[in-house]
């Protein structure tokens, strides 16, 4: 069975096709390819309100160019979601009309909430050890959701106005960040050690370059670190230095700021870094569904 996942953030589109087959009665996921577009719609949206004429043809391109993918790789199911940006934007419904016109791509609009729980549920929480409590940490352009879990159970959620697009424009206030620390504050508390999982490319990228063995994690004092290196370097000395796309390079320094305030704010040391995402998620949940209506 082939399974796509379309996932339209703030900062990038993605396609994610999957190839699911049974092993030892269990599924397997085998990823037959990724194609990363990055749209920046939330440069447009938390700016000027609505996605801009450019950007909303490259939107139509992109899911035109998703749509014959798909067909070249004769995928059976799919579930294209778009998160803060799409939401957030007055033309948002307009421009899902016209793809769905010109590409047959059917997109929905997801919450805060229902992005956290795609991923967490549907690929993070059956490996947790109940012995920790867990507070799931998701980084986008236009958000940030936090999802905390204690004895495999959902304790608490929210999705805060924070995300990496909105501080590359100056567009997170005091008042955004102190609610962000009092919402952590009142409701991050365990009588278990707790620890933080990391998604979204750029913690991604972070744990990559930190050779941290995977399935170890990363300590608190090393994103801090990171985030003074970072922020001491000019986005073009980003690039070269470490090889970085421009589009990653200018908000990366803005993603582990979100990442440091969380673990400080809610006195965690440690961060995993399974390397899951919104698309993943998405694929996961398609074949959930499915298996669940035979």
């Amino acid at each position: 069975m082939k399974i796509a996942a379309i996932d339209i953030g703030s900062n990038a589109a993605r396609l994610l096709i999957n190839e699911v087959k049974i092993n030892n009665k269990k599924p397997e996921f085998i990823k037959l390819n990724l194609l990363r577009i990055p749209l920046r719609l939330g440069m447009d949206v938390f700016t000027l309100g609505k996605i801009g004429e450019e950007r909303e043809k490259m939107v139509i391109d992109s899911m035109k160019i998703f749509s014959d993918l798909m067909k070249i790789y004769n995928v059976e199911h799919y579930r294209a979601c778009a998160t803060s940006a799409m939401r957030d934007a007055a033309n948002g419904q307009d421009i899902i009309r016209e793809v769905k016109e010109t590409s047959g791509i059917n997109i929905e609009i997801i919450s805060g909430d229902e992005e956290a729980t795609l991923v967490f549920e549907n690929h993070v929480a059956e490996g947790l050890d109940k012995e920790f409590a867990y507070l799931y940490i998701d980084v986008g352009g236009g958000s940030t959701e936090l999802t905390f879990y204690e004895n495999g159970k959902m304790i608490y959620e929210k999705s805060f106005n924070i995300g990496t697009i909105r501080l590359l424009n100056n567009l997170v206030t005091p008042n955004n960040w102190q609610e962000m620390k009092e919402e952590i504050r009142k409701n991050i508390n365990s009588k278990k050690p707790v620890v933080a999982i990391g998604s979204g490319g750029n913690i991604n990228k972070v744990f990559s370059m930190s050779k941290t063995k995977d399935g170890k994690p990363m300590s608190l004092s090393h994103l801090k670190k990171v985030h003074k290196e970072f922020d001491d370097m000019t986005v073009d000395e980003r690039m070269t230095k470490y090889n970085m796309r421009e589009d990653r390079a200018d908000v990366l320094v803005h993603a582990i700021k979100i990442f440091n305030n969380v673990m400080s704010w809610s006195e965690i040391n440690k961060i995993f870094v399974p390397k899951i995402s919104v698309a993943d998620g998405l694929i996961h949940n398609i074949y959930s569904q499915l298996h669940n209506k035979k």
